[in-house]
């Protein structure tokens, strides 16, 4: 960090860095059931293995709880976030998810949760309702087609048509600290900040990330490596990114529906994870070269009101 630590909250230095973002094509699921606690389960289920889209088909998380009064049927629910490369690509993956983990859930429902614009849909109901074997049927409510299908505790019903934007994916900051354990609590505290805002997904294990990864490999089928400079046993055999005292990183990643929403995390997460036992805050970055939303440290504390 050297000259760079020209920021820092409660003594910790904030690296003047930035944090290299995406654009992404996003859909928002409403999903209801019986009770929250299988809303949650079938939400669960359908954002599992959907930490990366560098191995995964999306990125997906639970973005809210939903009350009863809020929800399209009445019950109870919650919001997800998927995120992909492109429309095809979010449509595919949210058929799959929606198809294998919140149809197969219990009393489950599913609805569409952004704006409908007409050439920016996907098609999911109307895709799912296959597997109702010509017993399905459908209903037009106030412009919105809903499709329902037989199943065995009753029908699940799903929406035809959601709607997508362009989301902000990856941004990220790094949390360095003395300890394991220090590091896992300020990260900790971190996420159950950045949870309590709307529109904001943290879409790996925890909303934690312990396996930060740079670009590239010295294997040429890999697209993603372990960030060797900020892994705390490589200290003395490769150029290190870790201040005096740093032994353990962890990431946080964040995707959200827009780059001031994904902003507002990042700054809420920092300020939150500024405990002791944390030696520094940074960001990873590949020069600029990944993404066109660089979110700068520095600027997000310095434009703070």
């Amino acid at each position: 960090m050297g000259e760079k630590e020209i920021k820092a909250l409660n003594s910790i230095p904030i690296e003047d860095t930035f944090a290299e973002a995406f654009p992404m094509t996003a859909a928002r699921l409403i999903v209801t059931a019986v009770t929250p606690e299988w809303a949650r389960t079938a939400g669960q289920a359908a954002t599992g293995y959907a930490s990366s889209v560098i191995g995964c088909d999306a990125e997906a998380g639970i973005e809210k709880t939903i009350s009863p009064e809020e929800t399209p049927d009445g019950r109870p629910g919650i919001s997800l976030l998927m995120f992909a490369f492109s429309r095809d690509a979010l449509q595919k993956a949210v058929i799959g998810r929606v198809g294998q983990c919140i149809l197969t859930c219990a009393t489950t429902a599913c609805y569409n949760g952004l704006p409908v614009v007409k050439d920016k849909t996907i098609r999911v109901g109307g895709n799912l309702r296959f597997f109702g074997d010509g017993f399905q049927s459908s209903k037009k409510l106030e412009g919105r087609r809903f499709w329902r299908m037989p199943t065995m505790d009753g029908e699940f019903t799903c929406e035809d048509v959601f709607g997508t934007i362009k989301g902000v994916a990856g941004g990220n900051f790094l949390i360095l600290a003395n300890t394991q354990a220090q590091g896992l609590a300020a990260a900790e505290t971190a996420v159950a900040a950045i949870r309590k805002l709307p529109g904001v997904i943290l879409p790996f294990p925890g909303g934690i990330v312990r396996s930060g990864s740079k670009v590239g490999s010295r294997y040429k089928k890999l697209k993603a490596s372990t960030n060797d400079a900020y892994c705390p046993t490589l200290r003395g055999l490769v150029k290190t990114a870790l201040p005096e005292g740093a032994n353990a990183v962890f990431e946080i990643v964040i995707d959200g529906v827009d780059l001031p929403t994904v902003e507002e995390a990042t700054r809420a997460g920092i300020r939150a994870a500024c405990l002791p036992g944390v030696v520094g805050i940074s960001a990873g970055n590949y020069g600029g070269n990944l993404g066109p939303f660089h979110i700068h440290l520095h600027k997000l504390f310095s434009e703070e009101k």
